[in-house]
């Protein structure tokens, strides 16, 4: 299916991989993995053709269609969401615009016995058979079911995209690449925008995907429940196993293992023949046996241990003044977006130095709680911040907010103080921005090195309460370990919005769920809260509770139906075009008959016409309505 032979590419004078070769068939399910920078969004660009290589070789078969969902979107503004969904058909719209046209042409002509008339009859049954063949029946319906999967609600079909968040926006262009039957799929970071229940069902629609699928996730989970491959790039190399991501990270420590051991006895062997050289160097007899020694020595393959890129941002939140005791208190706190109401009547107590988790499932407020606090949002009720009180907030959609034209060291100098500009450069290395990194700008980063980046202008400013929503969403793996132990070891106030329950263990003391407008607070740990709802995961927490109904597979239609089918639709398309034909003829009379009635009816048999055109509609609406269940009814 795709075959990449020795690919190389390079930023800055240094390769960010080098003569890089491997495959994908129908069936792959790859998990693309490595630590941020790595070149794992670069790899898909350049499978998706969207990079140029600096060397090597992409074979594919000509008819191969990629589809690529990226971090980053552009959307068209006015269209409703339906719409933009619709955009995934191209082939099946262009056929609508060019049966509309040869429709309207039957409908205003009425040489019936023409070869100019009878063309059209064929130009328009040949369109048809190709928007069959192509879903054109189908493609609706297809549209609405994976929007409904991907946890929009019929409510939201015709509302502008413009109305969406970012995420949202996100989830409508996964949307249009599932409907478009690509034979290869490029994710990069689906699940940043997905509520558990959408993730789910990501992960059956994947796991029953026919073609290829190359996953750049930093979810283990998602990349354990979907993948059934890991290709790790690791300084300009890659690793490649058939396991998902955990048996995989198991296979290469035990492959590491076994090549030290190797090397070990190897080079027992190679100090063992060198002190034999050395000793019968010294003698003349055993000259040539020294010199076999060397001959020998210099033909064995040097065994070579697979390096680790152990290189991690270092983090250390320091708190700045001390707060009173209590430093957040909210009494009767509600918000609504228009008719949607999100919280009502909340009250909540958040003392010094605890350590408090907000769960749950998206929509359900958590994330507006937490800009409440910090003051970006309007709401009803009351809400006090303490004594001392400095917040340090990280969005969800923190890295939205830098400025692509900056540099890095620009966007950190103007965010910084005269007091701390001078600690800019030391704070951009400790969060793996080195050298002439530096100077690379914000719109080329990747999104965990964006993160990373809004990270490290967290720490220009004093706090002693710390407010993070969703603040692992782009960080790998090494990286969001690193920032569990900072937050650790942080002394100050911590309020977390997560979904990640290894990230939560050990961090959270106190936990708040958040259902139907409500909290209820939980006094421990995220897993003293999974015990108490009886649940082992945050995913069967933040599950729907109301059961959809599979639908029931319908039996596929039989050839002679297909083929009955397709003589009744042209027949319908026949009758269609009579019908707006006479309606067009009835229409002219009756403006006669407005505008001037004795002129009108003053016609020969004028009546008698007028009355059989009438009669022949109703006869064709009545053919048109039986034919039209004929179909439903063979369809079934």
């Amino acid at each position: 299916m795709l075959n990449i032979h020795n690919l190389s590419i390079s930023f800055q004078g240094e390769y960010l991989f080098e003569d890089i070769t491997f495959k994908l068939g129908s069936g792959d399910r790859v998990g693309l993995i490595g630590k941020n920078g790595a070149g794992k969004s670069t790899m898909l660009k350049i499978l998706s053709k969207e990079l140029e290589p600096d060397s090597g070789q992409i074979a594919t078969d000509k008819t191969l269609k990629i589809g690529f969902l990226k971090q980053d979107i552009d959307f068209i503004f006015g269209r409703t969401v339906l719409e933009e969904a619709y955009e995934a058909f191209t082939e099946i719209k262009s056929l609508e615009v060019n049966m509309d046209v040869i429709n309207t042409q039957l409908a205003e002509r009425t040489d019936y016995e023409s070869d100019g008339y009878h063309q059209l009859m064929v130009d328009i049954n040949d369109l048809q058979h190709q928007y069959e063949i192509l879903g054109g029946y189908n493609y609706q319906g297809d549209t609405e079911k994976i929007l409904q999967g991907l946890g929009f609600k019929r409510e939201d079909f015709d509302k502008l995209t413009d109305t969406f968040s970012g995420g949202w926006r996100m989830r409508i262009e996964l949307a249009k690449l599932l409907l478009q039957n690509n034979d290869v799929l490029l994710l990069d970071e689906p699940t940043n925008h997905l509520d558990i229940e959408s993730i789910i069902w990501l992960e059956n629609f994947l796991k029953n995907y026919s073609g290829a699928v190359v996953i750049v996730s930093h979810d283990k989970m998602f990349l354990d429940n979907v993948t059934n491959r890991t290709i790790e790039i690791s300084l300009g190399r890659i690793y490649d196993y058939p396991k998902p991501y955990s048996k995989y990270l198991v296979l290469r420590e035990e492959l590491r293992e076994q090549q030290l051991a190797s090397q070990k006895n190897q080079q027992k062997q190679i100090e063992h023949t060198e002190k034999l050289i050395e000793k019968f160097r010294a003698k003349a007899t055993k000259a040539s046996m020294a010199q076999s020694l060397i001959k020998k020595l210099d033909k064995i393959e040097r065994i070579e241990v697979d390096e680790d890129d152990n290189s991690v941002m270092t983090l250390n939140f320091p708190v700045s003044v001390t707060p009173g005791k209590v430093v957040v208190e909210a009494s009767a706190v509600s918000k609504n977006y228009g008719e949607k109401e999100v919280l009502k009547n909340i009250n909540l107590l958040i003392e010094r130095d605890s350590k408090t988790a907000f769960v749950g499932q998206n929509g359900q407020g958590k994330s507006t709680l937490a800009k409440i606090i910090v003051g970006d949002i309007k709401f009803d009720g009351s809400l006090k911040l303490g004594h001392n009180v400095q917040l340090g907030y990280f969005a969800q959609n923190q890295a939205e907010y830098l400025d692509g034209n900056k540099t890095v060291l620009d966007t950190m100098i103007d965010a910084a103080n005269e007091t701390n500009r001078s600690k800019v450069r030391d704070i951009l290395g400790s969060f793996l921005f080195r050298g002439e990194e530096v100077e690379k700008y914000v719109r080329v980063l990747s999104g965990g090195e964006r993160n990373r980046l809004a990270l490290a202008k967290l720490m220009l400013q004093p706090f002693n309460v710390l407010i993070m929503d969703e603040p692992t969403n782009h960080l790998d793996i090494k990286s969001k370990n690193v920032l569990k132990e900072a937050l650790k070891r942080y002394e100050g106030t911590l309020i977390l919005v997560s979904h990640d329950r290894d990230f939560l263990q050990g961090l959270a003391n106190k936990v708040y769920e958040f259902k139907d407008q409500k909290i209820k607070e939980y006094l421990g740990g995220i897993d003293y809260y999974l015990e108490q709802r009886q649940v082992e995961s945050l995913r069967e927490v933040e599950k729907r509770t109301v059961t959809k109904e599979a639908p029931k597979k319908k039996p596929k239609t039989s050839y002679e139906d297909q083929k009955k089918i397709k003589s009744l639709k042209n027949r319908l398309s026949n009758i269609e075009a009579k019908i707006s034909a006479l309606e067009k003829e009835i229409k002219t009379i009756d403006l006669e008959l407005e505008i001037n009635y004795e002129e009108a009816t003053s016609k020969p048999n004028f009546f008698d016409v007028y009355h059989n055109k009438k009669s022949d509609l109703d006869t064709l609406m009545e053919q048109w309505e039986n034919i039209q269940l004929e179909i439903e009814t063979l369809n079934d």
